[in-house]
């Protein structure tokens, strides 16, 4: 893992942690549970990641310096997060940045792995998504990845698309990977922003109603 992999992975790990604790506030959990939730979120899609690829010791255990974007987060919540009106918006613009940045550094690792392209993808989408499903189950919430509302694991696929497409033909750098992870959160942000929706998983009848109409 180079240094520039590293940065990203720990910016990623401390946007998570800082959305773990930012619901610990709002479900009022105590500081104890602030630092899990944080943790849980922040390392998930890491461990998950580094378990698929099979390479040892994941490297949330590895190192011990990925314990400490985690800790910082708790302590800036509970020192600055006083208004409980400002979770929820706080919460999804540091949970956009960290799926932005995870779904680049997954697909990267992966294809250092020795994934083929399509794989290193997916296994970045999963390093993207992992650890926000696990802090709101922890939490008891409807995880974001299956909310119709706004744009997230295709945000997060398209990141990870493109920069295992970039790593292949050699396009990949740290502009580029700016570029993208600026472009994933830019998606999730604008698609919150102006409501669009994911078709569900079954029309409702009201849908089938009016399409019946038109046709």
């Amino acid at each position: 893992m180079t240094w520039v992999q590293l940065a990203m992975d720990l910016a990623g790990v401390f946007f998570f942690a800082m959305s773990g604790s930012l619901l610990a506030a709002r479900r009022r959990f105590d500081i104890v549970g602030s630092l899990m939730l944080g943790t849980c979120v922040g390392l998930g899609g890491g461990i998950l990641r580094d378990l698929v690829i099979g390479q040892g010791v994941p490297n949330a255990f590895a190192s011990p310096v990925y314990l400490l974007p985690p800790v910082l987060a708790t302590v800036l919540v509970y020192r600055f997060a006083a208004s409980e009106h400002r979770y929820a918006g706080a919460l999804t613009v540091f949970d956009a940045a960290g799926m932005a940045l995870f779904c680049i550094s997954g697909t990267q690792i992966a294809l250092e792995a020795g994934l083929n392209p399509v794989a290193a993808a997916i296994l970045g989408l999963i390093s993207a998504v992992g650890g926000g499903v696990i802090r709101d189950v922890v939490a008891n919430e409807d995880p974001q990845l299956f909310h119709p509302r706004g744009l997230y694991a295709i945000a997060a696929l398209l990141g990870a698309g493109l920069t295992s497409a970039a790593e292949s033909i050699g396009w990949m750098n740290a502009g580029t990977g700016l570029g993208i992870a600026v472009l994933v959160f830019a998606l999730r942000m604008v698609s919150l922003r102006y409501r669009w929706e994911i078709p569900l998983a079954a029309r409702r009848p009201r849908e089938r109603d009016r399409a019946a109409t038109a046709g």
